[in-house]
């Protein structure tokens, strides 16, 4: 329950009480400075209260904007501010200090070293009239704009890729207002979108024209209601940190189980086997994903962070058709599952997997490109979470941290794509079998150590986690097709699966500002070169069938361990009362 407090004399005709009652607020009435103390003290600790001057006048949507938003602790308009349980104390505090008025508490609050979070109203109205005429005259600049046009408006991202701006958002928009005037969650939406993908995946594992038809058609429909989800959280402001897990969590999940059953409708229809194409296609795209999460959290904070490259960029971004053109260029979700649909219906899985190949490593040739020039010609100091951050999305077991402790390493990236080339170029080299994999591999586990030896604050120290990502999923998908028997690709995915899992929940966690996953958790699943080691030594000493088994036993026990303790996590966090966040993720 929230609880407004209205300050001061009602006003005759005035519908903010009733604003206020339609925006879940219990309200309680304060003509004077006694009672609106006593109606504060009155409203328990754990429970947001707002404080309203009783003269407000402005949009409703400026009221839900400034008092409802779960993202911060302390918000405020002008005659409004809003404390929830974690700003509480700094708002009593400042309540006895300086008096219960709506604008020196938001002050007061400021002052005591809570921050306050202002939105930006834009068109939208938010005053205190001092007289009647004033009040006259703010009425007539709320009746002029349409609030809901411009609440419609800002729930769609601020930067969407093309397809989404232009075939998905000019209609999801009022989907995500239908929800939302029907009670329905964005969590709600977000599982109806999984459950929508993985009807389509169905589909597709068919093997037959009228299932691939119907895949591509569902897979878009996913996309429209996972553009739905975020239209309604911003839309009626419902940020949770669960909703922000499962959002990102299921549309990766979406995805590869799409691969999967194109995969397995591959097979179904004319015995074609592409489980090779469907895993590079999955190994390429996490990839993808880790190179922006890495450079990101490399640059999020680093001082004098100035380039020539990015200076050029903002230049062409002033530009409008190169904006479209760069966002179409990188192949965001929006294009590539509208590329994916496309061809799954009018082509074979075979085709659709080379489009996607081709296209993602174009995307990805270009992206990674472009942040190696900004890393080489800015000067930026990064700071230590920023190393931290990327230790943690190195992902290094006991193996590397052991020979961290004892090793110097001058050169991350070099060291650890070393590593890994030799690991991948021996195993795709050698017969099935052979023991020269585990050797190369135990040479991983010593140069990833040494990779990861100091701070990785270099400029192009974020390039270490995706060279440590390529390099297991590689190993991993080379030995399983060396194997050339049934069953090992497929179960080469289900690890592989279960892996990028894991750094997608680390990379959540991280944005979540919650922190890395336990270090008990990266043990036991033995790290990125521990995991290696143990594929490579399972290639050397089985036969490929009782290897198969083994990938299979070993992508069951990772995802079991990794998915209860994310569960586990997650739900707990929200349970906790986590600070609610809404992450855009990767463009749509």
């Amino acid at each position: 329950m929230s609880t407004a407090i209205v300050t001061g004399q009602p006003v005759p005709g005035s519908s903010l009480e009733g604003d206020l009652r339609a925006l879940g607020f219990d309200v309680r009435l304060a003509p004077d400075p006694a009672d609106a103390a006593a109606a504060l003290a009155g409203v328990p600790g754990d429970q947001r209260v707002a404080v309203v001057d009783a003269g407000f006048v402005g949009h409703v949507h400026a009221l839900r904007l400034g008092l409802t938003d779960p993202r911060f602790s302390a918000s405020a308009i002008p005659g409004a501010v809003t404390a929830q349980a974690a700003a509480r104390p700094a708002l009593e505090r400042a309540a006895k200090e300086t008096g219960i008025t709506p604008d020196a508490l938001a002050h007061g609050i400021e002052a005591d070293g809570t921050d306050v979070h202002r939105p930006e109203l834009g068109e939208l109205v938010a005053a205190v009239p001092a007289d009647p005429q004033a009040r006259g005259e703010v009425r007539r600049a709320v009746d002029a704009v349409d609030d809901e046009a411009i609440r419609l408006r800002t729930a769609v991202k601020a930067r969407d890729g093309f397809f989404t701006t232009y075939c998905i958002s000019p209609y999801s928009r009022y989907i995500a207002r239908w929800c939302a005037r029907r009670g329905l969650t964005p969590n709600q939406v977000t599982t109806a979108s999984l459950l929508t993908a993985l009807i389509a995946a169905g589909c597709a594992a068919t093997g037959t024209r009228p299932g691939f038809v119907a895949a591509g058609v569902l897979l878009l429909f996913s996309f429209v209601l996972d553009c739905t989800d975020g239209q309604l959280a911003r839309y009626s402001l419902q940020y949770s940190t669960l909703g922000a897990w499962l959002d990102a969590t299921f549309d990766r999940a979406k995805e590869y189980a799409y691969y999967a059953g194109l995969a397995l409708g591959a097979a179904n229809a004319s015995g074609d086997d592409v489980w090779a194409l469907a895993l590079g296609a999955m190994v390429l795209q996490t990839c993808r994903h880790v190179v922006d999460f890495s450079f990101n959290e490399a640059n999020h904070d680093a001082t004098a962070n100035t380039s020539p490259t990015a200076a050029l960029s903002d230049k062409l971004d002033s530009v409008g058709w190169t904006v479209w053109v760069r966002r179409m260029i990188v192949l965001p979700i929006g294009e590539r599952w509208a590329l994916i649909a496309l061809f799954t219906a009018l082509t074979t899985p075979r085709i659709t997997f080379y489009v996607l190949l081709v296209g993602c490593a174009l995307a990805a040739c270009y992206t990674t490109a472009g942040r190696v020039l900004r890393s080489l010609t800015r000067r930026a100091r990064r700071t230590d979470r920023a190393a931290e951050a990327l230790a943690d999305l190195a992902d290094s077991g006991p193996l590397a941290e052991t020979v961290a402790r004892i090793g110097r390493s001058a050169a991350a990236p070099v060291v650890a794509a070393l590593g890994g080339v030799a690991v991948v170029t021996v195993s795709a080299l050698t017969d099935f079998g052979s023991a020269w994999p585990a050797v190369a591999a135990a040479v991983y586990c010593v140069t990833s150590g040494l990779a990861v030896a100091r701070p990785l604050k270099g400029a192009l120290d974020w390039l270490v986690p995706p060279i440590f990502r390529a390099s297991e999923y590689l190993t991993i998908l080379v030995l399983a097709a060396r194997a050339d028997v049934n069953g090992a690709l497929p179960a080469a995915f289900g690890l592989v699966a279960a892996v990028a899992y894991h750094h997608y929940d680390t990379v959540y966690r991280i944005r979540g500002g919650t922190g890395a996953p336990p270090r008990w958790l990266v043990r036991t699943i033995g790290g990125h070169e521990g995991r290696t080691l143990v594929v490579a030594v399972l290639a050397a000493l089985l036969t490929a069938t009782d290897f198969t088994v083994a990938l299979t036993a070993c992508a069951v026990f990772v995802a079991l361990v990794v998915l209860a303790e994310s569960i586990r996590f997650w739900v707990a966090s929200a349970r906790r009362g986590a600070p609610a966040v809404h992450d855009e993720g990767e463009p749509a």
